[in-house]
């Protein structure tokens, strides 16, 4: 059977001191690694309540119950709160992470402005919102970034190029169907030299509330896609989410992929054991693309049909 890589985003400040850490101690506990990845400045979760009008938000919303979730205090951020900075304030959480040996890399600086601005930014903007996580990761963790992936699954061609002049290997930054293939942007001057590793499954979030879908009946659709399946893949989940209340469920997930045969791993494991066949010579390379796909509002950055 193939690799699982588990990313974790972490999209808020609740998120990282409530979710996280629950996230570590049991992926300790069945020796499971993942790749945390921090939203490094300040959580104005509040201001996405202005997607409500957005084709698909509100659905999603009532589905997911994002009050529940996320809960009012985070809502309020940065409407009726200030936004409090994530870096600042989880600063140790993150670094413990780390500690126990777990990958870290960038989600964003703040999660919503990323997400609702970034498709169509320039590149003084894009630059300077990725600077700043930059050099706040650096402050936290002592040493560069090696790995990303993109809040709401939103890039442009400068934020992937910022990539290559990081010098990070892989990213993962986007969507695709299922089973990986990764592959490399198409860039005037010619192929990224970082390759992107998409998202290749569909996340809780997507699945909670279709049809009457619970979290019990999103484990078993997640386990039937992946039974007698041998090639890998790559789960998104969400430290508000997997890392609270459907913690139960998420790792019940993990130990069914494990029962399966699967290898759950971290983004530098996938990434190094293609690299070590060398299948990452001779990737296809593809056009930045956009597309929707089941049960998420908007259009991400999705894997063309090659």
């Amino acid at each position: 059977m193939g690799s699982i890589a588990l990313k974790v985003d972490v999209d808020t400040l609740r998120g990282t001191l409530e979710g996280v850490p629950g996230l570590q101690q049991q992926l300790l506990n069945i020796g499971a690694p993942a790749t945390f990845l921090f939203s490094l400045g300040p959580d104005h979760t509040g201001w996405a309540l202005k997607r409500i009008f957005r084709p698909g938000f509100f659905k999603k919303v009532s589905r997911t119950s994002v009050v529940e979730h996320y809960g009012l205090k985070t809502l309020s951020y940065g409407v009726l709160l200030p936004a409090p900075d994530i870096g600042v304030k989880a600063k140790h959480i993150m670094q413990a992470v780390a500690k126990d040996g777990f990958e870290v890399g960038i989600h964003t600086w703040d999660h919503i402005v990323w997400h609702d601005q970034v498709r169509y930014a320039d590149q003084a903007w894009t630059l300077s919102q990725m600077k700043q996580s930059f050099d706040r990761f650096v402050d936290i963790f002592d040493q560069p970034p090696k790995t990303h992936g993109a809040a709401g699954w939103q890039m442009n061609l400068e934020a992937l190029q910022q990539l290559d002049e990081w010098q990070m290997p892989y990213s993962s930054d986007g969507r695709a169907p299922i089973n990986l293939v990764p592959y490399r942007i198409q860039f005037s001057e010619g192929p990224s030299q970082h390759i992107q590793y998409p998202t290749t499954l569909p996340t809780f979030d997507e699945l909670l509330g279709v049809n009457g879908m619970n979290a019990q009946d999103a484990v078993n659709y997640l386990l039937k896609l992946t039974a007698e399946n041998p090639n890998d893949q790559v789960f998104t989940l969400h430290a508000e989410l997997e890392g609270q209340k459907l913690l139960p469920f998420f790792i019940q997930l993990v130990k069914g992929w494990i029962a399966q045969g699967h290898q759950c791993v971290d983004m530098r494991t996938l990434h190094a054991s293609w690299a070590a066949t060398g299948q990452t010579k001779h990737l296809i390379t593809l056009p930045l693309y956009f597309d929707q796909i089941a049960n998420r509002s908007g259009e991400l950055m999705m894997m063309p049909n090659s």
